[in-house]
């Protein structure tokens, strides 16, 4: 998860050139991004309907965005964003999403304490102020209410006329999402058929509640997209993942993206790899097409 090492990292990169020939996305919308991030020739030809939704929650109402192909029945995706929350880039990746042919619920995972976006465009996690009013926020995301989110967000995607419940949901997460898509999974295994972390943070930790524990109770196969400067400070964790999904008998996908940082998928992150995050983006498309039966 993001945190003062990676931060470091991160500015290291930046102060050093940073990517040759990177845009400034921090400020652009999401059609923009869209644009200058993912040409059409790219991407699928399904014409897609785009709303701003109210989820009802156990603990409230969540302001997410919805965006699914405008004919036809779809499977369902719900994807949870880094700790930067639902922003332009998370809304294109989504539309990207369901260009493909999928019902998507891009969510604001702290609908408890705001409405998105949560922080400005030039918000910096570097910022003392802005990472502490983050880092408060996402701590709420407990395994109970995480994966409590998860059910309200899934019988949400279930109830859409655009949703194919014959078919699995898929999950995606980022960053802090990463966790989140192992909690979906297991709060409702009837209905997730795969699941795909990036950059994810604190899957293996030593509390009775990490992620990694709940891997048997789920029979979604996985995506595991790890940083490389991640793999560094907890080399054992993709071993520990290996491990469990193979002691389980789940289908996983566990690689190191080599000459990636902390946040390199989002195309508004500082440390944003194309190559890697266009490898990445494949990688879950061949997932969902196999495992969302």
């Amino acid at each position: 998860m993001c945190d003062q090492f990676t931060e470091n990292d991160n500015e290291t990169f930046e102060k050093n050139g940073g990517l040759l020939n990177r845009r400034d996305f921090t400020s652009m919308s999401a059609a923009a991004i869209m644009a200058a991030m993912f040409p059409k020739a790219a991407m699928a030809e399904e014409d897609v309907t785009e709303s701003d939704v109210i989820v009802d929650m156990e603990d409230g109402q969540s302001d997410s965005y919805f965006v699914r192909p405008s004919k036809g029945t779809h499977p369902g995706v719900l994807i949870w964003p880094d700790i930067k929350g639902l922003r332009p880039a998370f809304r294109a990746m989504g539309k990207r999403l369901a260009m493909a042919g999928y019902s998507v619920l891009v969510v604001n995972p702290f609908y408890r304490d705001a409405k998105a976006p949560v922080v400005g465009p030039d918000a910096s996690f570097r910022d003392p102020d802005t990472r502490k009013f983050l880092i408060g926020m996402a701590r709420k995301l407990t395994q109970d209410a995480s994966m409590s989110d998860a059910r309200h967000y899934i019988k949400f995607l279930d109830a859409q006329d655009s949703t194919d419940t014959s078919k699995k949901v898929g999950t995606m997460g980022y960053c802090m999402g990463g966790p989140l898509i192992m909690r979906t999974a297991g709060a409702v295994p009837e209905r997730v058929g795969a699941a795909a972390s990036f950059h994810g943070g604190g899957l293996v930790t030593d509390r009775e509640d990490s992620p990694h524990l709940l891997i048997p109770k789920s029979p979604a196969h996985v995506l595991h997209a790890i940083a490389e400067n991640d793999d560094e400070r907890f080399p054992d964790a993709k071993n520990v993942l290996r491990a469990a999904y193979k002691e389980a008998g789940t289908p996983a996908e566990i690689e190191v993206y080599k000459g990636t940082l902390h946040g390199w998928c989002p195309p508004d992150s500082t440390v944003y790899n194309k190559d890697q995050a266009e490898k990445a983006w494949s990688r879950t498309l061949a997932l969902f097409e196999t495992a969302l039966v």
